[in-house]
Parts: structure tokens; sequence; C-alpha cells
């Protein structure tokens, strides 16, 4: 059905719990595809021996460049990113699916919902819901919890896991690899989708991950994906967020371009600049 993307870094323990759970808890059957950054913590092995397809680099090359290997060897009409510190949750793609099949044409971008063990006030995440680490992941309390954990349709799809076609994926050329090795490379890839002429961005309530937030990205040096991101489409991704796709929104159907749009926004940019 999907063609799964799962960039990884020497995260093994994580990685072993992310594909189990995707193939134990999917309705469908999907293609996974791993893009290997080092591997020398034994996950090139891994694969390798689980029969698992993937692309390989001997050093980290980021997410951007590490989804865009392991989308070439993609071999379904959809593709679906996924974090390699996520757990899926039963009937994650049954939800995706079936909103999928009353869309009507080929023009969207779905998210799932992510559970996360941090406080926080993000409307389009559940937050505050601890099920453990890698150490101590309490799996059985999480399966008999998150039907309970109760969440609205919502606006405003970047965030994985995500599923776009891939007719829209090749269009805009995958995830931009100026974004290296990842910071706001989200937004861009929406505002790119966008541009295609994307208003369908929406996230299912009922199809849930588990999101460990192991942070592998606390062991990059990170690049100023805010200001690359203003610099390219001359809006804050900030306004984006909020004012286009309406992020965490409860969902009201496809999105419509402001009335005082990104030409407006541009010409305050600039008239408070001048």
């Amino acid at each position: 059905m999907f063609s799964i993307l799962i960039p990884t870094w020497n995260n093994l323990a994580y990685l072993k719990i992310c594909v189990e759970s995707i193939r134990k808890n999917s309705t469908f059957h999907h293609q996974i595809i791993l893009h290997i950054n080092d591997g020398n913590d034994g996950s090139l092995q891994w694969a390798i021996n689980e029969k698992i397809t993937y692309t390989h680099s001997v050093q980290n090359i980021g997410i951007c460049k590490a989804l865009n290997n392991a989308s070439k060897l993609a071999n379904t009409a959809y593709i679906c990113y996924f974090n390699d510190d996520m757990y899926a949750l039963p009937g994650w793609d049954y939800f995706i699916v079936k909103d999928i099949e009353t869309i009507g044409h080929q023009n969207f971008f779905i998210s799932s919902t992510m559970i996360e063990p941090k406080e926080g006030k993000d409307a389009n995440i559940l937050q505050g819901y601890n099920f453990g680490d890698i150490h101590l992941f309490k799996e059985k309390e999480l399966i008999n919890t998150y039907k309970t954990l109760e969440m609205e349709d919502w606006s405003g799809a970047s965030w994985p896991p995500n599923v776009v076609p891939k007719t829209l994926w090749d269009a805009v050329c995958g995830y931009s690899e100026e974004f290296s090795p990842g910071m706001y490379s989200d937004p861009d890839f929406s505002m790119k989708l966008w541009q295609q002429g994307v208003r369908y961005f929406k996230g299912i309530g009922e199809s849930k991950v588990y999101h460990f937030m192991s942070k592998s990205t606390g062991k990059v040096i990170k690049n100023d994906g805010r200001k690359q991101f203003m610099q390219k489409w001359k809006i804050t991704s900030g306004y984006f967020y909020r004012s286009m796709l309406k992020m965490g929104k409860i969902w009201q159907g496809e999105l419509k371009t402001p009335v005082k749009g990104i030409a407006f926004l541009i010409s305050k940019i600039k008239a408070s600049t001048a």
C-alpha cells in the first residue's frame, strides 16, 4: 500500500521497535525502505538479516538526502515518511487509507497523530502521555490506553508519519536538500506542496503513533532552517503554519489561500525593513 521511508542513524534499538510495530500493527502490507546513516551500531547488518530494503551512506547525510535516496526504491503509489523512534499503533494505516478513498483526487498530504511523553500545548499532538523509553517501554499499557486518547481530525499535516502520492513527491523532488541535515524541512516540503496546488492538508485523529522522542537531532550541527525558510519563501514558517495551513485547528475541509496572502505579507515585510 505505502512505501514507508525510515531514515536512521545508529539507533538500532528504536529502529527494531519501529519496524516491528509496522509489521504487526498495520492493516495493510507495506514496503519498508530504510536509509541507514553510518550503521556502525549493527543496523546495517540487521537490515540485511531481516531482508529489509535499504540505502546506505558511510556518514550521516541528514534527513533530506536520506529520504530522497530511499524514495528512489519506492514501488507503490504512496510515499510514507516515518521516524525511526516511532511506534505504529494498530490501525494507523487503516484510517489513512479510509480517508484517501473518500478524497476523490490525488492532491493531498495526510499525517497521523503523535502521542508524546513531553508536556505541551500543540493542538495536533497528544502530549503528556509517557509510556517509557527503550529501556522500559510500557507497550501493553500503551496498547490498552491509546484508544481512550481521543483526537479530532485536524488541519495542517506536516510532520511524520505522513503520506503523499508518489506523483506529488516526484513533482516537488522530495525534500529540499539545501535544508540538510533537516531543520525546517517539514514546513518547506508542505510549502512546496502548497505551491503545487495542494490544499488538502489533514491530520487523522484516529491514526496514531507513539513518539519516543529519542532526540537524534541533538547529535548533529543544525542548519538555520528558520532563516532559510524565510529567505526562500519570503514568509515565516509560523505564518505559514498558523494562517495558511491552520495547523492544529479542527478539520473543516480543504484550505483556501488567505485573503491577505503571501503577496500582502511580502509587502508588509519590505515596508518594515525599508
